[in-house]
């Protein structure tokens, strides 16, 4: 595939830890982890530069255990190691495929990986590396959408990508509402006004102030993430106006 074929040269891609367990109720699914590494295999072939934000609701949400009762900055320190615990296992899937990748931390795990540094981030991703950003911000009561638009932001992103579980962003829930329809454009200002639940305000408020175009779209349909840097009418685009 040619270069002229990707309309952005550097994107982020955000996705749920939910995203990695599948059809599974816990953990991770190695056919999903195997299948979005392939995804973004592609689009570096493409010639796309390509990082990686990870939650990690799918191994230990600090919110949900601070609302049973634990310190909320312990829970959310614990559901950081668990963003790098996705994140290590996405790193060497890419690796199982050839790929080169990094997984970049937050907060101090030089062991297991690197420290997050902005500048060497940049110079991974143009030596064709994934790098995939762990643990958040490093700061308990942010959440990985806060992270994702911070690093998409620092690292000079053209499009911050977010993966869900369904085609967008819609007026209602699509699974309870069958009249719920689909947007396939809306400005930052009307999904705040709105309280269109995509990400955390924190989140589209960043993207806002720094006109950061975010794009939003089923993670479980194959091949819709090569769509997206193709410039193909996918999900739900979110701008500036």
């Amino acid at each position: 595939m040619a270069n002229g074929e990707r309309r952005y040269r550097r994107i982020l891609v955000k996705l749920s830890g939910e995203a990695l367990m599948g059809e599974g109720d816990y953990g991770i699914d190695p056919a999903m982890l195997r299948r979005i590494a392939l995804e973004i295999q592609e689009l570096q072939a493409l010639g796309v530069q390509v990082a990686v934000v990870i939650g990690g609701g799918n191994i230990f949400r600090g919110a949900g255990l601070a609302r049973a009762g634990m310190d909320r900055v312990t829970g959310d320190h614990m559901g950081m190691l668990a963003t790098v615990m996705n994140s290590l296992a996405m790193q060497d899937a890419l690796e199982s495929l050839g790929a080169h990748a990094r997984v970049m931390s937050a907060i101090r795990i030089n062991e297991v990986c690197e420290d997050y540094i902005r500048r060497r981030a940049i110079r991974h991703l143009e030596k064709g590396r994934v790098v995939l950003f762990a643990a958040g911000t490093g700061n308990p009561f942010f959440t990985t959408d806060t992270a994702a638009s911070l690093r998409a932001i620092e690292i000079g992103a053209d499009l911050l990508v977010k993966g869900t579980k369904v085609n967008g962003i819609y007026s209602a829930d699509p699974k309870k509402d069958p009249a719920a329809v689909r947007y396939p454009r809306l400005t930052y200002d009307r999904v705040l006004d709105e309280r269109l639940e995509v990400m955390d305000a924190t989140a589209i408020v960043m993207c806002r102030d720094n006109r950061l175009p975010l794009q939003v779209f089923n993670l479980f349909n194959a091949g819709d993430l090569l769509r997206i840097v193709r410039g193909e009418d996918v999900g739900t685009i979110v701008t500036q106006g």
